[in-house]
């Protein structure tokens, strides 16, 4: 048996003593840490080479994906722009049709032989002449944009770099866009690569260091700018944040005027999101004394809180997304976990509710300004996008693009329960299985959550997840606190010290489907990604009784350590910071890495991870890893799936994809019992 290293370093945090005795795994060019995870890997190859049902599974994951997957157009002028993958290509390819003959734009299959690098991000000159597109190599934060002449269907020489998490927005003449940046590495301390965001103006033909720097804020250097052009195209407006945090500032300035951004809304007391201006009439949506969100005016020669005026007020159910086209609101509600979209004049009065065909979640809205029409993509957990367009001159919808499967999914169906949590709080959770599914307490079931950062977990269709009801699995949603189902509330009900909240909702959700005989211990897994891998991981880590399995993907782990890395400092508002004496007994208390606990069982658990993650670094699950195999019992399972040339997920491939899911299956087929 090989004896892992282990280091004596310990840290006091306010008193208490905190050892980190696999913190040398942080280090991922230390020979130590590569021989190690050498050593995971040969663990990893043989469990999965292992196996009598990996073969088939993949076959038929394949085959399964093998349709083609539609995206909401944008129209300009006459030209229609979307995105199709025909079936399983690695990356969707943009197409541009005038309604004649379609060609394509711009296909990212073409950009690496195995499809790692993606295009994530796309802006349109509006006068349909430029494309500039981002793209991702091995799905890392980092992004880069060029630009594309549309008429001759070829790239200038324009390339920028050093960019993430912006927009492209370009100036009302076309002559270029905004764009926010960070600083190149190298010119700042490694601390600082994430901090120092600054708006720059890039004019077509000319090189990026010869980029005019638009806004910078030195002495505020963890904020985040993201440029956005007013409706009217009179105004550049910067969406200005801290982090993840929800709430937001907003700065304003004429595009005619070289002095300093107007700080318009500079308390951080809430979102804040443009919707559209009439003149100096500026309207956003806001949680402000709105947990659910409302609509309001604000008069930017007259900006004090006073003189606001309320045009939708808050609802029975949240305000999501808002598009202003043809002097109407159309809104987008978020109602149990599931969208609906009602239509408001301009004075903020209902007008109508546009029936969708079937129970699901809006992908995207696209609006028209020009045509009086927008285009919407909606997806369920057993259908894939559809895309429609709706007319608001004569109140038609119209399906554009609908797929078509390899499977019959009239045999299942989904269904929606609410169960209550451990202080009483009633929460949603969707099941979706094979119609008629005998309740005897020995179905397998994935259950799967996020319950964080105010994100909504809406039904959401995946083609593996057909592979899991096709043999006679449930797959089961919980919409835990944390997230924005039911607003401003919902999320404060799941954030800092208030964490422990998701893990008893999702706890309680394991607890329901045993109660209710939908399965038993032996046959519950569950999975969770990213913010959900921390979950998994907590939950485990609380309740190792509970669970059979767990699919723990890309996790946070180290809650007293991960705002040390690249942009964990990101989430401070939203987990805390354990340098903070008031943070720190509640980020400790539930720290899946400082949780585990020595000589027990654990349910068996596959980590999986990526070498090129750059949002949550591979550290944390290495470290959990090299923890569960110290001090669980010898008898537990604990996998550590590294993967090569992959990131957070961002732009992942589709062949990877396919072997990734593969390997899940292996695992539960393996381990449910």
């Amino acid at each position: 048996m090989i004896t892992v290293k282990k280091s004596d370093i310990v840290e006091d945090f306010h008193g208490v003593k905190v050892a980190d005795p696999y913190r040398w795994l942080e280090d991922t060019n230390l020979p130590e840490t590569l021989d190690w995870e050498k050593m995971m890997k040969s663990e990893s190859d043989t469990y999965f080479s292992n196996s009598t049902t990996r073969t088939v599974d993949k076959e038929r994951l394949t085959e399964l994906w093998n349709f083609p997957k539609y995206f909401v157009p944008k129209k300009i002028k006459d030209t229609l722009f979307y995105q199709r993958n025909d079936g399983l290509k690695n990356q969707a390819v943009l197409f541009m049709s005038n309604g004649r003959e379609e060609k394509i734009l711009l296909d990212p299959n073409t950009l690496s032989d195995d499809g790692t690098v993606a295009m994530t991000n796309y802006s349109f000159s509006g006068d349909g002449r430029y494309l500039a597109y981002a793209t991702s190599t091995n799905g890392s934060d980092w992004q880069e944009i060029k630009v594309r002449d549309i008429n001759k269907v070829e790239d200038i020489d324009d390339v920028i770099q050093w960019v993430k998490f912006t927009t492209i927005t370009w100036s009302p003449d076309y002559t270029g866009f905004f764009y926010s940046k960070f600083p190149e590495p190298g010119t700042v301390s490694k601390e600082d690569e994430s901090n120092h965001n600054k708006v720059y103006f890039h004019k077509l033909g000319t090189k990026q260091s010869e980029d005019q720097i638009v806004h910078e804020q030195p002495d505020q250097k963890e904020l985040m700018f993201i440029p956005i052009l007013s409706e009217d195209k009179k105004y550049l407006c910067l969406n200005v944040r801290y982090g993840t945090a929800a709430e937001n500032r907003f700065y304003i300035k004429p595009l005619d005027s070289d002095k300093p951004f107007v700080k318009l809304l500079d308390e951080q007391d809430a979102e804040y999101t443009y919707i559209t201006n009439d003149d100096h009439h500026f309207y956003f949506k806001t949680d402000l004394h709105a947990s659910k969100g409302r609509v309001i005016s604000i008069d930017i020669q007259n900006p004090e809180k006073e003189n606001w005026k309320e045009v939708i007020p808050e609802q029975e159910d949240v305000i999501q997304e808002i598009k202003y086209v043809n002097g109407q609101y159309i809104t987008v509600f978020l109602k149990d976990a599931h969208n609906i979209i009602h239509i408001f004049d301009k004075k903020g009065n209902l007008e109508k509710e546009i029936p969708t065909p079937f129970i699901g979640s809006l992908t995207e809205l696209s609006v028209n300004k020009e045509g009086a029409e927008f285009f919407f993509g909606l997806t369920s957990f057993l259908h894939p996008t559809s895309v429609y367009h709706y007319s608001l001159e004569n109140h038609q919808l119209e399906v554009l693009s609908q797929s078509s499967l390899s499977i019959d999914v009239s045999e299942y169906e989904t269904t929606q329960v609410f169960y209550p949590s451990k202080d009483g709080t009633s929460v949603p959770m969707f099941l979706t299985h094979k119609k008629g599914l005998k309740l005897n307490g020995q179905n397998p079931v994935i259950l799967y959550a996020y319950g964080g950062f105010n994100v909504s977990l809406t039904p959401s269709f995946n083609s593996a997840i057909l592979r899991w009801l096709e043999k006679g699995g449930v797959y089961a949603v919980a919409n835990l606190r944390g997230g924005s189902e039911y607003g401003d509330r919902w999320h404060k009900a799941g954030m800092l010290e208030n964490k422990q909240n998701v893990f008893d909702d999702f706890i309680a959700a394991g607890e329901w489907l045993i109660e209710n005989s939908y399965t038993s211990k032996t046959k519950l897994s569950i999975m969770g990604g990213s913010n959900g891998g921390l979950l998994v991981a907590a939950c485990m880590v609380q309740r190792p009784d509970l669970f059979g399995a767990v699919i723990c993907r890309v996790p946070v782990i180290d809650m007293l350590r991960y705002h040390k890395f690249t942009i964990g400092r990101y989430w401070i508002p939203e987990y805390g910071n354990a340098e903070d004496p008031e943070h720190f007994p509640f980020l400790y208390a539930y720290s899946p890495l400082h949780n585990v606990k020595e000589g027990e069982t654990y349910p068996a658990i596959l980590i999986a991870t990526a070498v090129s993650d750059d949002r949550v670094v591979p550290a944390h699950a290495k470290k959990f890893t090299a923890t569960l195999k110290e001090k669980a019992d010898p008898n537990s399972t604990v996998i550590l799936r590294l993967e090569s040339k992959a990131g957070h997920g961002l732009g992942k491939p589709t062949s990877k994809l396919i072997e990734e899911w593969a390997d899940f299956y292996t695992f539960l087929d393996k381990e449910l019992v």
